[in-house]
C-alpha cells in the first residue's frame, strides 16, 4: 500500500490498493467480507450467494496469484497521468440494474480503467464507447463514465465481466478464466429471471457466455455459433424462455481506433440487443 491520495471526485484520501469497506464510492465489500483464496473458495462462496454477497466477495477475491500480483502492481506503479490518484486495485464486480433485461458481457477490467476506478467500463476509452452507445440508446443516464462517483445509472442493463481482475496484456490464462467462472455464472443465474438478451463484447466473453448457458442446461444451437460482429444466437432455457445472444467486436482501442468497430456498428448491436431484450 502507498501514501493515501485524494479520490479525484470526492477528495477523500485512500491508499492503493483500496481496502474493503474504507469508503470508496460504490464499494460493495466490508472489512468482514469473506475472501476467496483458491478456486475451491470461489466455487463455494459463489454457489449460494445473493447478488449483494456476490458483488462483495468477488471484489475482494485473491484466488489467482498472477492476477492479484498484476492488479496490485499496477495500482502501485500507476500511469503517469494518474499518479496523483488512488487506484482501486481489486476485482471489479458487475454494475447496473439488478432487474436488467439486457446483460453486457465484457472480457475483464482494464489496468488503468476499472482497476483504477473500481467500476466496469469506467475511466478509459472502452468505457467511453460502450457507455456513450448505451446513452444514445436511452438506457444510460449520461454519455461519460469517468469514476465511480460520477452519478452514472443504467436502466434495464447490467454490465458483467467474464473475468473480474485486470489481466496482463488483457489476456487471462485459461486457469484464471476457469477459476473466475463461478462468479460470472452465479451472477448470470441470479439475473436470469429478468434477462432476455446478452450483448457480448468480444470472442472471450462469447465463449464464456456459451459455456455458462450449457452449464445451466440451456439449449445452444449446433454447431455452436461462432463469434462475429452482429451474430445472433437464440438460447432456449428449460422453462421455454429464449435468451438472445448478440455479438459485437470489443470496444477496445485496437478495434475502435482502426475502424474495425465504428459507432454505427456498435449502435446497431446495442439496438438489436435491446429490441430482443424487450421482446
Amino acid at each position: 500500500m502507498t501514501t493515501a491520495l485524494p479520490h479525484p471526485r470526492t477528495g477523500v484520501p485512500f491508499v492503493s490498493p483500496v481496502p474493503a469497506g474504507s469508503g470508496w464510492p460504490g464499494d460493495p465489500a466490508s472489512p468482514g467480507t469473506p475472501v476467496a483464496a483458491s478456486p475451491t473458495d470461489v466455487a463455494a462462496l459463489a454457489a449460494d450467494a445473493d447478488l449483494g454477497l456476490l458483488d462483495a466477495a468477488s471484489s475482494v477475491c485473491r484466488a489467482c496469484p498472477r492476477l492479484v500480483a498484476w492488479r496490485e502492481d499496477v495500482a502501485l506503479t500507476k500511469r503517469r497521468m494518474f499518479r496523483d490518484e488512488p487506484y482501486w486495485g481489486r476485482p471489479a464486480p458487475g454494475f447496473g440494474d439488478t432487474a436488467a433485461r439486457l446483460l453486457v458481457v465484457g472480457l475483464a477490467p482494464a489496468a488503468h480503467g476499472a482497476n483504477r476506478t473500481g467500476r466496469l467500463f469506467t475511466g478509459d476509452r472502452s468505457g467511453d464507447w460502450i457507455v456513450a452507445a448505451l446513452h444514445r440508446a436511452g438506457v444510460a443516464s449520461q454519455a461519460e463514465s469517468v469514476d465511480a462517483a460520477d452519478g452514472l445509472r443504467l436502466t434495464d442493463v447490467r454490465m458483467v465481466p467474464a473475468v473480474r481482475c485486470a489481466p496482463p496484456d488483457n489476456a487471462p490464462l485459461p486457469v484464471e478464466r476457469d477459476t473466475c467462472a463461478p462468479w460470472f455464472r452465479r451472477e448470470v443465474e441470479l439475473l436470469a429471471p429478468t434477462v432476455r438478451a446478452v450483448l457480448v463484447l468480444g470472442a472471450f466473453g462469447w465463449a464464456s457466455m456459451l459455456g455458462a448457458a450449457r452449464g445451466f442446461g440451456w439449449s445452444v444451437p449446433r454447431p455452436a455459433p461462432r463469434f462475429g460482429h452482429g451474430v445472433h444466437a437464440p438460447l432456449s432455457r428449460p422453462d421455454g424462455v429464449v435468451v438472445h445472444l448478440v455479438a459485437s467486436y470489443h470496444v477496445s482501442q485496437q478495434n475502435t481506433q482502426t475502424g474495425r468497430l465504428t459507432e454505427a456498428m456498435l449502435d446497431d448491436a446495442v439496438g438489436t440487443a435491446l429490441r430482443l431484450a424487450r421482446g
